[in-house]
């Protein structure tokens, strides 16, 4: 990220306002927020090499900054330890997002009468393809973990919840004894956008679950993990890292060769529930995007796997 001691104070001050206003009136996630702000400030920092200020940059000041950025991935005016090579069309494609937003938001402040980024081309993204595990690959995933202790207990319950709801990992990892109804078979999640979503988690999960809570988990609580429904051997919350080296392991017992992702189980669930046809809407649902544009990714893979389904199976395939 920038560092955003060397701005010029006005430079500084109008994007934290501008922050302010992205927290306030959409309120994204902190992640997101850091992003906003360090193009920004990375903006304005080259601006100011140019003696231009960042409120009054004008339409070909950005497309500048663009051209030198493609050609400086990791730009000369900030002398950080930013990534060499960190400017792909992705981060492209975010930059051109965060400037339209903040010089639309100065527009509509009347800060200024005009928008530079008005015109400014989106670059084109090829979109990766989630990976996914084949059913029986899953099948053979949540068997991995041993019933016979309490991190066994844990390990079956975290996945099969993983699986039969799509959670995202921070919300897995994150999950509280007042989120889950056992009795109902249902998780109350707070997701992106402050947005809340009733996730429906299954017989076989809510049973894994209930046994992990009766027969593991007071082995390893402490006073400080009262709230968490899975915590680490110390007694603390799980991590995204915790969950990933948990993962792994027992994708390794089981056998599974394919490459895997702290998601693999999220989009192993969405692209089942779509195979055995599921509607787009409710699985958008499910998962928690604000965006239909966002699960349609999951249709591409479905079609991938019934492809080879029918290549493998089919007489004339």
């Amino acid at each position: 990220m920038a560092r955003v001691a060397k701005l010029h104070p006005e430079d500084h001050a109008g994007i934290e306002r501008f922050i302010d206003h992205l927290w306030l009136e959409f309120g994204l996630a902190k992640n997101s927020l850091s992003a906003y702000r360090s193009d920004l400030a990375l903006l304005a920092l080259w601006l100011r090499t140019q003696a231009k200020w960042l409120h009054a940059a004008q339409a070909g000041d950005l497309k500048a900054y663009l051209a030198y950025r493609v050609m400086r991935p990791q730009p000369d005016v900030l002398k950080s330890s930013a990534k060499k090579n960190s400017f792909s069309a992705r981060s492209q494609a975010r930059f051109v997002t965060v400037c339209r937003r903040y010089y639309g938001w100065l527009v509509r402040e009347r800060i200024r009468s005009d928008d530079p980024a008005a015109h400014l081309e989106m670059p084109r993204i090829g979109r990766a393809l989630p990976k996914s595990l084949s059913v029986d690959e899953v099948d053979r995933l949540l068997a991995a973990p041993l019933d016979t202790d309490a991190l066994g207990l844990r390990d079956r319950a975290m996945l099969e919840v993983m699986y039969a709801s799509g959670l995202r990992v921070s919300e897995l990892v994150k999950l509280r004894h007042d989120e889950i109804n056992l009795d109902h078979g249902v998780v109350r999640l707070i997701g992106k956008g402050g947005k809340e979503r009733l996730v429906p988690t299954g017989d076989v999960a809510t049973d894994a679950v209930r046994l992990w809570l009766q027969k593991g988990r007071g082995e390893l609580a402490r006073a400080e993990s009262a709230d968490w429904v899975f915590i680490t051997t110390h007694g603390t919350a799980m991590t995204r890292q915790n969950f990933w080296l948990l993962i792994k392991r027992h994708a390794i017992a089981a056998g599974i060769r394919s490459a895997l992702s702290p998601h693999t189980l999220r989009h192993a669930f969405a692209t089942h529930l779509l195979e055995r046809g599921a509607d787009l809407r409710s699985v958008q649902t499910l998962l928690g995007h604000a965006d239909l544009s966002t699960t349609q990714i999951y249709t591409h893979v479905a079609r991938l796997r019934l492809k080879e389904i029918h290549a493998e199976h089919h007489p004339r395939g």
